[in-house]
């Protein structure tokens, strides 16, 4: 039978680059990753568990790292990035740096009890696939804690982008990677595997003084365009200009700086274990939900009165 492989949308060298490139400053625009390590960290205090042996894929420069190898009951924990000079600064007391793809996970099926991402899986070209190999390399009842960027996230520069180069040359190319939604992200924690899947959503507002500065900011973050297939027509600096006017325009406030929407979904499963919960099949109720509430049950089509 014949296996049908994952289109590829995003080039992994060349995001590899990016992040080799901006490993030694990722610190000066690292204020997200911070946002949503600590956002994981949270999520992980209400679990009332401790964690002996920990992965944390797409660990850039290691602060989500650092900060789990710190808790309670932790053994050990790898750090693990795509960019060598980003897993090299991540290697820290405790933490182990490894330098590898999270499309293909060197471990071994039960070596962690705990698995975290954070802002690094939106970029990965078989989303489903890693979700499947990270519930793999759980121990039973492992836990899974992610936080990637969603479909809303810099909305208003893909239109800005995409309003001017249409204006301009009758036509917009595609320069921005599409992102997952809440719901296709949902789904895809129960095809994978996970027990108790859950997906929430977390929407961030930025300011930046014009939309250069995002795009510099952009690009310390190392997450400027790493689309496999890159447009044949570059963005001149006509299009760049017109750009900002529209964004400027549109998306201003009073004080004339702009804004940059970021949306986050956060992701937790966990690997199928004994006692865990299991949802019960439909129809196997023994009492109903309206002797509950002390009301009269409607069947289907009638109506109230």
């Amino acid at each position: 039978m014949a296996v049908e492989l994952a289109p590829t949308l995003f080039d992994r060298s060349r995001l590899r680059r990016q992040r080799d490139r901006r490993a030694n400053r990722f610190h000066e625009y690292d204020f997200l990753k911070q946002r949503l390590s600590r956002a994981i960290i949270d999520r992980l205090d209400d679990t009332p568990r401790q964690f002996a042996r920990i992965l944390d894929l797409g660990a850039h420069t290691g602060c989500l790292a650092d900060a789990l190898s710190k808790r309670p009951g932790t053994d050990f924990v790898a750090a693990m990035d795509l960019s060598e000079k980003m897993a090299a600064l991540a290697g820290k007391a405790g933490v182990m740096a490894i330098a590898a793809d999270e499309e293909a996970l060197p471990f071994a099926p039960g070596s962690f009890d705990l698995v975290t991402s954070a802002s690094a899986l939106h970029a990965v070209n078989d989303l489903p696939g890693a979700l499947i190999q990270i519930r793999t390399v759980l121990k039973p009842d492992g836990l899974f804690l992610g936080a990637l960027f969603g479909a809303g996230t810099l909305t208003e520069l893909r239109m800005s982008l995409s309003e001017a180069e249409a204006e301009l040359h009758g036509g917009a190319a595609l320069r921005m990677a599409p992102l997952p939604g809440l719901q296709d992200s949902a789904g895809l924690l129960q095809r994978a595997g996970f027990a108790l899947p859950v997906a929430d959503i977390d929407h961030i507002m930025v300011r930046y003084r014009s939309p250069f500065h995002l795009l510099g900011d952009l690009g310390g973050m190392a997450e400027r365009s790493s689309l496999a297939s890159q447009p044949s027509r570059g963005l001149s600096r006509s299009i760049l200009t017109r750009m900002a006017e529209i964004y400027a325009d549109r998306f201003s406030d009073s004080d004339g700086k702009v804004r940059a929407s970021f949306e986050v979904i956060y992701l937790s499963g966990w690997a199928p274990g004994p006692g865990q919960p299991v949802a019960k099949r439909p129809g196997s109720a023994k009492a109903r939900l309206a002797e509950a509430l002390g009301t009269t049950e409607i069947s289907g089509g009638d109506k109230a009165g």
